[in-house]
């Protein structure tokens, strides 16, 4: 993988890059990662100038399989949340999409942002989603409106 450049971003947000490179490298299966905003932006992508070294990731889009998975990310969390609200169930906590060649995963984090993971279709779902909720406890206090704006603007400099 091809870490996005830290030069001048703040402690916080080096951080979460760490933390999203490491969930991709240190987790069997895991393609490719995105953490989005409440209002749908691209946060964080393990792939922000296009496919991942080593990932079959498509480069179709803005951003290649970042802005993809970005968007798949956005609306999974649009659509389960409607289905939440209309079912009386409380807030969605996680979301997962079992498919023939992959598997997609939605994991709310605190301030409203979402994690998106995906896998591949032999992956341990149960690893991936533990590894997602470490990744939420320890992104969710750090998310702040400030880190989010300054995450918002590296990612567009990478277009």
């Amino acid at each position: 993988m091809t870490a996005p450049s830290t030069y001048g971003l703040s402690t916080q947000a080096r951080n979460l890059q760490w933390l999203l490179t490491d969930l991709v490298e240190e987790v069997p299966g895991v393609n490719s990662v995105a953490v989005v905003s409440s209002d749908g932006l691209l946060l964080l992508s393990s792939d922000p100038g296009g496919a991942a070294a080593g990932n079959l990731a498509r480069t179709k889009g803005p951003r290649g399989a970042s802005a993809d998975l970005a968007t798949i990310v956005s609306g999974l969390g649009s659509l389960t949340t409607g289905a939440a609200e209309l079912m009386d169930g409380g807030a969605v906590k996680q979301t997962m999409v079992a498919m023939e060649y992959g598997s997609v995963f939605v994991m709310a984090i605190s301030d409203g942002s979402l994690l998106g993971v995906h896998a591949t279709p032999d992956c341990d779902m149960s690893v991936v989603a533990y590894h997602m909720a470490l990744f939420v406890g320890r992104a969710g206090h750090v998310l702040t409106p400030e880190v989010r704006s300054e995450l918002r603007q590296s990612m567009e400099k990478t277009t």
